[in-house]
C-alpha cells in the first residue's frame, strides 16, 4: 500500500509542477485556460477508466475468455491444478487466488485481479494438454509472480497517469492552436477539436509505447519469480515450449495480454507495442540468472 501511495503522490506532484510551470510561463495568458481545473478534469477521467477496468478485471476476464472457475475439482488434473496454485501462493505469501481453465487451443495463461489477495489465475486447455506437469507448474509460478508483484495495480496506475498526461497536454495544444494560431476569440472552435483529437492520437501512441515498455519489464520480473518458485530449469523449459509453438495464433483479449504468459510476436516498430519481450531474451535472462 505504501508503494502505491508513493507512486500516486509522485505522479500527482509531477502533474502539479507541470501545471504551475505552464502558468509561470504565461501560457494561460495566451489561451485563457485554467490549468488547475483542466488538471483535475483530466486526472478524474484519466484514472477513472483504468481503475474501473482494474476493479472489474476478474469479471471481464471470465466473460471474455469463457474461463470456468474450479470450485469442486471433477478430475485429478483439476485437483492437481488447485493444489499446485495453493502451494505456489503460500510460497509467494499471497492468498489463494481463484483458479480456472479457459477453452483455447493455444498455450497460454493469465492472472488478473484488483489486488494480490483477490486474484484469478487461469490456464488454457491447450497448455494443460501439451505441457508437462513441471512446465505447467512453472507457468503457474510465473502468473503467481505477477500477482505477488502487484503488477495489475501498478500497470493500472501507470495507465491512469499516462491517460491524464495525454488528455492534459492534448487540450493545451488544442486551445493553443485555437486561440493563438487561429485567433478564435469565441468559444472553442473547430480548430480546437481537430488539434485536440490529433494530439490525443499522437500522444496516445507515445503513451502506449511507455506502458508496453513497462509491461515488458514486468515479464522479466515474473519470469524471475517463476524461476524462484518452480525452478529455473522448469521456467526455461516452459518458455522453450512456448517458443516452439510461436506459430499458433494468440487469441487472448487485448485487455488480458499484459498478464498472459505468451504475448505473441511482433517485429520492427510494432515491437514497441509488444506486451512481452521476445522469448529468446526471456530465456537468456533466466540462463544468466543461473
Amino acid at each position: 500500500m505504501m508503494r502505491i501511495m508513493l507512486f500516486l503522490a509522485t505522479n500527482i506532484a509531477v502533474l502539479i509542477i507541470a501545471s504551475i510551470t505552464l502558468k509561470l510561463l504565461g501560457v494561460d495568458r495566451f489561451t485563457g485556460q485554467n490549468y488547475g481545473s483542466l488538471l483535475i478534469f483530466c486526472g478524474v477521467f484519466g484514472f477513472a477508466g483504468s481503475l474501473v477496468s482494474l476493479f472489474l478485471s476478474k469479471w471481464m476476464a471470465k466473460m471474455s475468455t469463457k474461463t470456468e472457475i474450479i470450485t469442486q475439482p471433477r478430475t485429478r488434473h483439476e485437483q492437481w491444478l488447485l493444489q499446485t496454485v495453493e502451494e505456489l501462493s503460500r510460497e509467494a505469501g499471497i492468498k489463494m487466488p481463484e483458479v480456472g481453465i479457459f477453452p483455447a487451443f493455444e498455450s497460454n495463461a493469465f492472472a488478473t485481479g484488483w489486488n494480490k489477495n483477490d486474484a484469478l489465475v487461469a490456464v488454457s486447455q491447450g497448455l494443460l494438454e501439451r505441457f508437462s506437469p513441471d512446465e505447467v507448474r512453472a507457468v503457474l509460478a510465473h502468473e503467481i509472480g505477477h500477482v505477488a508483484n502487484g503488477d495489475m495495480v501498478t500497470l493500472a496506475l501507470i495507465q491512469g497517469v499516462v491517460n491524464t498526461f495525454v488528455m492534459f497536454f492534448a487540450r493545451i495544444f488544442g486551445n493553443f492552436v485555437d486561440k493563438v494560431i487561429l485567433k478564435n476569440e469565441d468559444g472553442p472552435g473547430i480548430g480546437y477539436f481537430v488539434a485536440t483529437i490529433f494530439a490525443e492520437l499522437v500522444l496516445g501512441i507515445l503513451a502506449s509505447i511507455i506502458v508496453m515498455w513497462f509491461s515488458r519489464k514486468r515479464e522479466f520480473k515474473a519470469d524471475d519469480a517463476g524461476a524462484r518458485l518452480a525452478g529455473t530449469g522448469a521456467m526455461i523449459a516452459a518458455l522453450q515450449r512456448l517458443r516452439a509453438e510461436q506459430e499458433v495464433p494468440v487469441n487472448m483479449p487485448n485487455s488480458m495480454m499484459a498478464f498472459g504468459i505468451n504475448g505473441g510476436l511482433k517485429n520492427g516498430l510494432a515491437g514497441l507495442l509488444m506486451t512481452h519481450p521476445p522469448l529468446e531474451e526471456r530465456i537468456e535472462a533466466l540462463r544468466q540468472r543461473g
